[in-house]
């Protein structure tokens, strides 16, 4: 028995350590009532043992992590320096500070699906900032919550300090601690099991819990609804899909025409140039310089797209894993919609050696077209195929044109390879078409929109680069500007982005795509093929496949780079992908 009378320094210390010890197990109860947030941030195990499982889990993991907290940091403190005042105090802030992180890892946790860290600093600053703005008193309720907790520390350190006696002679903390541990070993031993059998109803709870088992690929890809949880087991070699079915496509709602232009069709059109080849940046800042409207060079411009796949991204503004049920519900893209609407023009013209009178008598040219017309080419009023542009180059016939929607597409002749000579002049053909274009420009009082970028990529080796792009817009009173937008864009930002600058509408909140000139924060970008997931964020991509691997390259330097498995990236990404599934219908 410890004697009080004794102040030896041994005495103290032992009393020092049997007073951290139930001060520690007071923490442990208020972690766990804290923490008890995580268990109503994700949906109930649906198995009795699921059940089981998390509350053990819960209590004991909770328990160990507050425990730790007291072994790595108060106690070596407690044998440093055995001061009583100044350990109770330290105390008191080391567990104000565990559990303020607690509740804020909660708080995260809740909104982006992960816990703190370094790796998504960007995102959880990102985060707290638009709660700040939207309300005022944020900072102020975290500062209470501090005050409240500090408060909780000194009552219950100076309780433990007092009545020390009395609680070394209870009980009830012995039936408490067994329990906890019994559900330590409960708990282990049942993530053995699950992870033996692949009981996902136990796999699925990884991420729950700050600093708790590591989840796979394949265990969050199914937590999210990217796979189906009845073929959890097979799902190797299963493609990317829904495991619930996805919401009809929205069709377009007054309500979000309200700008006291809505009811006014411009007068001015867009003009889309796409080319299948990347745009250079010496070509862009060719084009750049004749223009004579405000300028956006979008430096950091992501299409992942694969042949048909990249027309639906532009079009439709949503990732290539909702292709096939959008298109069977044949609803028109919402710009497409708002063009019908106010009755406005559109037009679809390909370039292509492929229309050649050579071209056309090669057999193997012949057999491909067979497959035309694409999905997309059902959109348009008119559809024109030239060999060249020669025909387009007037000044007069590109500012008379119809006001409207007018796609120039430069595609790849299909009889030609990447060494012959006829993809130079078909760069070329685009070059000479974007020049006669802005030159026409000049002469306009009113300017026209255009946006200039590649669609789609040959081969997957380059699905992972960024294709810079340029969006040309006129401001009022004929303002021009130049902007380099480094945050990160798509081609899915190009729908929203003309409802907003050219059609009256907000459509933001219905497709993946952001306005582009009212963009004015980083974002995590994302794209699903046939064998993954396509994540970017502003320093490095990442590719994510169906067998959980990851492999990430540099943004700098277009080149693989090693890092650890980036869940929380993966997970951004899984948030932007399902965005469509997660809003309200119109």
């Amino acid at each position: 028995m410890v004697s009080f009378d004794t102040k030896s320094y041994s005495k103290k210390l032992l009393h020092l350590i049997s007073w951290s010890h139930w001060f520690t197990f007071f923490n442990i109860l208020a972690a766990i009532a804290l923490s008890s947030y995580y268990l109503f941030s994700e949906s109930a195990p649906t198995t009795l043992f699921g059940q089981a499982y998390l509350v053990t889990t819960w209590v004991s993991h909770i328990a160990f992590l507050t425990f730790m907290s007291f072994v790595l940091v108060l106690f070596p403190l407690t044998l440093i320096l055995p001061h009583t005042k100044f350990i109770r105090t330290s105390g008191s802030i080391i567990f104000t500070i565990g559990l303020l992180l607690l509740v804020l890892d909660g708080f995260i946790y809740s909104r982006l699906g992960y816990h703190l860290n370094a790796s998504s600093s960007a995102q959880i600053i990102s985060l707290i900032q638009d709660l700040a703005k939207e309300n005022s008193l944020l900072y102020t309720f975290i500062g209470a919550l501090a005050i409240i907790i500090l408060s909780f520390e000194f009552i219950v350190s100076n309780y433990a300090w007092k009545h020390l006696k009395q609680l070394q002679k209870t009980i009830f903390a012995r039936f408490v601690i067994f329990a906890l541990v019994v559900s330590f070993f409960f708990s282990h031993v049942s993530h053995i099991w699950a992870d033996a059998n692949l009981d996902y109803d136990i796999l699925r709870q990884d991420t729950v819990l700050p600093l708790s088992y590591p989840a796979t690929a394949k265990t969050l890809l199914t937590k999210y609804g990217l796979f189906n949880i009845e073929d959890y087991i097979e799902r190797k070699n299963s493609p990317l899909s829904f495991s619930h079915a996805i919401p009809t496509y929205p069709t377009l709602d007054s309500g979000l025409c309200l700008n006291e232009n809505a009811d006014k069709a411009p007068t001015n059109s867009t003009f889309l140039i796409l080319t299948e080849q990347q745009v250079s940046i010496p070509q862009l800042n060719q084009f750049i310089r004749r223009a004579s409207a405000t300028t956006l060079h979008l430096t950091n411009n992501i299409d992942t797209g694969l042949n048909d796949d990249a027309w639906f991204n532009l079009l439709y503004s949503l990732p290539s894993i909702y292709q096939d049920d959008i298109l069977k519900q044949g609803i028109k893209p919402l710009l497409f919609q708002r063009l019908d609407q106010q009755a406005l023009t559109t037009s679809l013209t390909v370039i292509s050696d492929e229309f050649s009178a050579t071209a056309l008598q090669d057999d193997t040219v012949a057999d491909v077209a067979v497959k035309e017309p694409r999905w997309f080419e059902a959109l348009f009023n008119e559809k024109t195929e030239l060999e060249n542009v020669s025909s387009l180059l007037f000044a007069e016939k590109l500012n008379n044109k119809a006001p409207g929607l007018h796609i120039i597409y430069f595609k790849n002749s299909l009889a030609i390879d990447a060494k012959k000579a006829e993809k130079n002049n078909n760069q070329y053909q685009f070059e000479l078409f974007v020049d006669a274009l802005l030159l026409a420009q000049k002469q306009k009082s009113q300017k026209d929109i255009i946006w200039i970028s590649s669609i789609g990529n040959q081969s997957s080796e380059t699905r992972l680069n960024t294709k810079p792009a340029l969006f040309i817009y006129p401001q009022p009173a004929n303002k021009v500007t130049h902007k380099d937008v480094t945050f990160n864009t798509s081609n899915m930002d190009l729908q929203p982005t003309l409802m907003s600058q050219w059609l009256a509408c907000n459509v933001t909140g219905n497709n993946n795509g952001s306005d582009l000139p009212t963009l004015n924060k980083d974002r995590v970008i994302a794209n699903t093929t046939d064998k993954g997931i396509i994540i970017f964020d502003k320093d490095k991509s990442v590719f994510v496949d169906q067998n959980g691997n990851f492999q990430s390259y540099s943004r700098q330097f277009s080149s693989p780079i090693t890092v650890n498995a980036d869940f929380p990236l993966m997970i951004d990404g899984v948030h932007f992908i399902k965005l469509f599934t997660q809003q309200e219908k119109l």
